[in-house]
């Protein structure tokens, strides 16, 4: 029989193992309205007067999320040494749902980016007038993007580093975004 010290002990250390697992454990943010308020992590220009997909990056123990005029730019921001910390989860526009590529910032279309499905080496040109990755929730609606625009679908985890961190120039270079469960 086990002794009613024994159990309450017993209880004690359940609970406070279950108490501490809860506490470490991050609450995933839904994705934030786009507003005029939004300015960008890197340009600090205002998000909304900027045409191509948006992203938002919530980050541990931040209120708000930091805004990208450009998906390639938060992308960047995840590869940099330095810049992100504690990533919880990373949205972007899902493009197939856009009003358009001018203002895509309607509401209810923001994914997580390791779900989507890229078009990179299009004619359409990001936020800053650079080259863009641009994201989508459906293939099918990157095959029709690069049916208009041309370009090639790549998924999260193979967008090339050079596409990502290089200049506007040549990118055969094949190296991959190796990003965790960021998403």
């Amino acid at each position: 029989m086990i002794s009613k010290t024994f159990y309450a002990l017993s209880l004690s250390f359940v609970s406070l193992f279950l108490l501490t697992a809860c506490k470490d454990e991050a609450v995933i943010p839904q994705a934030v309205e786009l507003t005029r308020e939004a300015n960008g992590n890197y340009c600090a220009m205002i998000i909304v007067d900027h045409p191509g997909p948006k992203a938002q990056v919530h980050e541990k123990d931040k209120e708000a999320p930091l805004w990208f005029s450009s998906v390639r730019d938060a992308l960047a921001y995840l590869k940099l040494p330095g810049e992100a910390q504690n990533v919880l989860v990373f949205y972007v526009h899902d493009m197939g749902k856009a009003q358009s590529w001018e203002k895509p910032q309607n509401d209810g279309i923001w994914i997580k980016a390791n779900e989507a499905v890229y078009v990179i080496e299009s004619t359409r040109r990001g936020g800053m007038g650079t080259r863009e990755t641009v994201p989508f929730a459906k293939r099918l609606a990157a095959e029709q993007f690069v049916k208009k625009f041309g370009g090639r679908i790549v998924a999260y985890g193979d967008i090339p580093n050079d596409y990502i961190l290089g200049d506007d120039g040549d990118y055969s270079d094949q190296k991959q975004v190796k990003r965790g469960s960021q998403g």
